[in-house]
């Protein structure tokens, strides 16, 4: 297979695994309720990082929209590689192809470790999209098939940006891509979702379907790409008039039997037409009978019928994404409906990514975007799950910091307001290193920090710090946590420690180095005993 190569290639091929595990501190002041959505302000490297002890494996569907170094972007290459090559770039504009000759070689040196993490964050059966232009299209497809793996490749889909524009060429760019690769491409759904084509498009519910938009009435008889005996069978309604595949009576006005095409045959089984009828699934129209949806994988071989969601599923064309609901327009007319005015440019449409995360994951998927910008992942998310009852959770990463509290959180907080959405989000911030780049813990840990990662690893929400009491560091649902902690390796969960809990039926969660409380009373009181992880896997 081609390898790519550019300049600084052999500093960064392991950088992520030179990057600290930081903690997340919960800001109260730009989150809304109690969530385990998340929207991180900092560098997106680190807050990948920071992310790893909780989700490694558990995000089933990626969407990020990397510069696309065209030059006028104004973005800066940071990350911080002990490498002479690279320093020189710290904390300087990269600049267009004229001016700046290495610019392809920063951009491959951000993209790289952070696709490494964000590879090591997807489960098994997620996919990731990355939205890109022409400036970066032919790298990214080489970068990626050497971290996700050319045989993980799910396709490219074009979408139109804008009819017309300026250029330099007598060509007019109206489009750009995303890119989508699996993480095992073996293990992830071969039908996307359910995709809206016109016909009917009504709601259908009972006990056997879900609601849900369906298809254009076809007939149950089109030919058959190969002869099957058992699909060949006379089918009698009530009145006992016969049909046969393709319409056709088998004789004709005298009495003389017609020949019937091999090409021709039912498309169901006799039974499964039965229960089709029955349900009134498949009805009887003109002399033919009709189904009530395009594609008839809906309900399994097996007795007693039962339908398996995802075989209602279509497949996406590469197409899909050309109309115009996806294009800068409706993304513009997006943003600039909540805010009143013109606040941040080039973000891409809430349908777009809408329809991104219905076609990858599922209604209690985990949807991270680590290039956040204006929020219109978290914005998407909030709107499919009110639209479908689905209850996914979002996590946004976003590097600067005025962009992050007015646009990326204001967003959000201010859909969450005009469509009331049923969830909010926490809005954080990176603080200390909890553990260093080998996994271990920092020996500048106090008990807070502890109590920090140990709530979040608990819940996947971050603890207020104003309700710890001693060694109480928080309550969810009906849960309680416990921390004992005052120095390394000599922390006892013992009798005297009972009488420091709260006297409540909760289960109670207790956090120490050592147990010497015998199993019965661990179940009197209700507790579960875990020890403190003073490492995590080195990723």
């Amino acid at each position: 297979m081609p390898t790519l190569n550019w300049i600084g290639k052999e500093a960064v091929v392991n950088h992520d695994k030179e990057v600290p595990f930081r903690l997340l501190k919960k800001v109260k002041a730009y989150s809304v309720g109690d969530s385990q959505n998340l929207i991180i302000k900092g560098d997106n490297l680190e807050g990948l990082k920071a992310l790893m002890p909780y989700y490694i494996g558990k995000v089933k569907c990626i969407y990020i929209d990397p510069p696309y170094n065209t030059g006028n972007e104004n973005w800066v290459y940071n990350d911080k590689v002990n490498s002479p090559k690279i320093k020189k770039w710290l904390g300087k504009v990269v600049g267009g192809e004229a001016q700046d000759l290495c610019r392809h070689d920063k951009w491959l040196c951000m993209m790289y470790p952070r696709l490494k993490l964000l590879r090591d964050l997807l489960s098994d059966d997620g996919v990731i999209f990355i939205s890109i232009d022409d400036n970066e299209q032919a790298h990214l497809k080489l970068l990626m098939d050497e971290v996700f793996g050319e045989e993980n490749f799910v396709g490219t889909l074009p979408r139109t940006t804008r009819r017309g524009g300026k250029t330099d060429s007598f060509i007019v760019s109206e489009m750009d891509v995303m890119i989508a690769y699996s993480k095992d491409k073996n293990k992830t759904n071969k039908s996307f979702g359910v995709i809206e084509t016109g016909g009917e498009n009504y709601k259908y519910k009972d006990e056997y379907f879900e609601e849900r938009g369906l298809y254009q009435t076809k007939p149950l008889d089109v030919s058959s790409l190969t002869y099957s005996k058992g699909m060949d069978y006379v089918f009698y309604d009530k009145e006992g008039n016969s049909y046969y595949a393709g319409g056709k009576e088998k004789y004709d006005k005298r009495g003389k039997e017609k020949p019937m095409s091999k090409d021709w045959t039912w498309r169901w089984s006799k039974d499964k037409l039965d229960f089709a009828l029955k349900i009134g699934f498949a009805f009887l129209k003109n002399g033919k009978i009709q189904t009530k949806i395009y594609e008839k994988k809906i309900i399994s071989n097996q007795k007693p019928y039962r339908i398996i969601d995802k075989e209602l599923n279509q497949k996406i064309g590469s197409l899909f994404f050309v109309d115009n609901i996806y294009s800068n327009f409706a993304s513009k007319k997006d943003i600039d409906e909540l805010f009143g005015k013109k606040v941040f440019e080039y973000s891409k449409p809430k349908e777009l990514i809408k329809k991104v995360v219905q076609i990858s994951s599922d209604k209690d998927s985990i949807v991270l975007d680590s290039f956040a910008g204006s929020g219109t992942t978290g914005h998407a998310v909030l709107d499919l799950n009110k639209e479908d009852g689905g209850n996914r959770k979002f996590i946004l990463i976003e590097m600067e910091d005025d962009i992050a509290k007015k646009i990326t959180a204001e967003r959000v907080k201010r859909a969450i307001e005009k469509y009331d959405y049923k969830d909010g989000f926490e809005y954080c911030e990176l603080d200390k290193p909890l553990f260093d780049e080998k996994g271990q813990i920092e020996e500048t840990c106090d008990f807070n920090q502890f109590a920090t990662y140990i709530y979040f690893t608990e819940t996947q929400t971050n603890i207020d710090r104003k309700n710890i009491n001693k060694n109480f560091i928080g309550e969810r649902g009906e849960v309680e946590y416990y921390l004992v902690y005052k120095e390394k390796y000599k922390n006892v969960l013992d009798r005297k420690f009972l009488s420091k809990m709260k006297k409540t039926k909760a289960k109670k969660v207790v956090y120490a180095d050592f147990c010497m409380v015998d199993d019965a009373t661990l179940r009197d009181f209700g507790i579960v005993f875990k020890q403190i992880p003073y490492e995590v896997k080195k990723y």
